[in-house]
């Protein structure tokens, strides 16, 4: 990697540090701590009442999820492997994870995909996307992962420290910063953690955040 790369490699790095680098330090401490003492996820806030049309033409909303951990993203039809998100890692890491884990402690996780554009504008026809994810997922499952149409920027509608998961510029994907981020939401509907989905690093710690999240929520039923 030549001294250009990796400057554009920090540069876009850097919006996503100033916004949840903190957590990600408590995180870090947390996940590697002893199994009874251990950091719970920062809460970043309620997301939208969110609402969407699934590959089945169905309309679908957030009361549907009221009682899982749902981690969103975007995919796109152009470049559904590589643009936005690394699709190759959040179906290794994290689909696989839940498939395998469905019927034990994750039963409750979904993922939900928003095929876009590339540009962030939905795309309204999901068909030629759910037979791109179909081939290239093993075991695919769309009641696991879910393909969505609809107004996915809400989605993403987060600021903190000054800064937003909206942000513009030539560095993103399709000039929109969203489209390269993984969101986790807990059973509250409440954003838990945003993590870049295109680095594999990134998604390994996605699965680490949703292991810490179920940890919390195994204990607080145990106490319960």
């Amino acid at each position: 990697m030549n001294v250009r790369d990796k400057k554009n490699k920090v540069r876009k790095l850097l919006p996503f540090l100033l916004v949840f680098g903190p957590a990600l330090l408590l995180i870090f401490i947390g996940t590697r701590g002893c199994d009874h003492k251990f950091e719970k996820l920062a809460d970043y806030g309620a997301a939208p009442n969110y609402s969407f049309v699934d590959v089945n033409g169905k309309t679908r909303n957030y009361t549907e999820f009221d009682s899982s951990i749902v981690l969103v993203c975007t995919i796109q039809e152009s470049c559904p492997d590589t643009c936005s998100i690394s699709m190759w890692h959040v179906n290794q890491i994290l689909y696989q994870h839940i498939r395998k884990n469905k019927s034990k402690k994750l039963k409750q996780v979904k993922i939900i995909s928003y095929v876009t554009d590339g540009k962030g504008n939905p795309v309204k026809n999901l068909n030629y996307m759910a037979s791109v994810v179909k081939e290239k997922v093993e075991g695919f499952d769309p009641n696991l992962w879910i393909l969505a149409t609809g107004d996915v920027k809400s989605m993403y509608n987060f600021k903190n420290n000054g800064k937003s998961l909206l942000e513009k510029g030539k560095q993103y994907y399709g000039g929109e910063y969203f489209q390269e981020i993984l969101l986790l939401l807990d059973k509250n509907n409440h954003l838990r953690m945003a993590l870049r989905g295109n680095q594999e690093g990134m998604v390994r710690t996605m699965k680490e955040h949703l292991a810490l999240l179920q940890k919390q929520y195994d204990k607080e039923e145990k106490q319960n």
